[in-house]
């Protein structure tokens, strides 16, 4: 369902936009389109003194707190200092929200309702990567919470295009409207 409206106290939450996911890409053209977009929003929310919360993926030197399930496919990350740097193009900027996660769902285990709930957000505009684990994860978290929530589809990618465009066709229109982000700025400016 394309978007129809933003609650007038949405948030912009951005899904792990940071140097150490960009590395993992296999190709960055369009990641670039996704970023570019993805800033695009969040200069929109800043504009319109929305926040903008930028949300990265980390876990300890030792490794200690990484989820390690019996999965048939678990990726070994490779880890660097700089690995949840946001990426410059998204921020931070002053006023920004940053949250870290140690899982997909960027509710679990961090400050991320609180953060919205002391600010009375009703509405999450959703971005980033991967549609189908981070965003997905965050989105169904968002809605058993209550939220409402709207998708910039191209605002979000995943390395797996079949998942994405699976996620976005079958999964998020259960949670939320899905638009670009061309619509959501128009909507934010009325």
């Amino acid at each position: 369902m394309p978007a129809t409206a933003l609650d007038p106290k949405t948030a912009l939450v951005v899904i792990d936009l940071q140097k150490g996911i960009s590395a993992l890409l296999p190709t960055p053209d369009p990641f670039r389109a996704v970023v570019a977009n993805a800033a695009r929003l969040a200069d929109a929310f800043r504009a319109a003194r929305l926040p903008v919360v930028l949300v990265t993926v980390t876990f300890s030197e030792d490794g200690g707190d990484k989820l390690s399930p019996r999965a048939e496919m678990q990726r070994t990350i490779p880890w660097s200092a700089d690995f949840a740097q946001v990426l410059p193009e998204m921020g931070p900027k002053p006023g920004d929200i940053l949250v870290t996660k140690r899982q997909p769902n960027a509710f679990y285990g961090t400050e991320l309702d609180l953060q919205l709930r002391r600010r009375h957000v009703t509405g999450i505009v959703l971005a980033g990567v991967s549609t189908s684990v981070g965003v997905d994860g965050t989105a169904r978290a968002a809605n058993e919470r209550g939220y409402n929530l709207t998708f910039a589809s191209d605002a979000m990618m995943d390395m797996d295009p079949a998942s994405h465009e699976f996620v976005l066709k079958k999964v998020f229109p259960r949670m939320g409207e899905i638009d670009t982000t061309d619509a959501v700025l128009a909507l934010a400016k009325r």
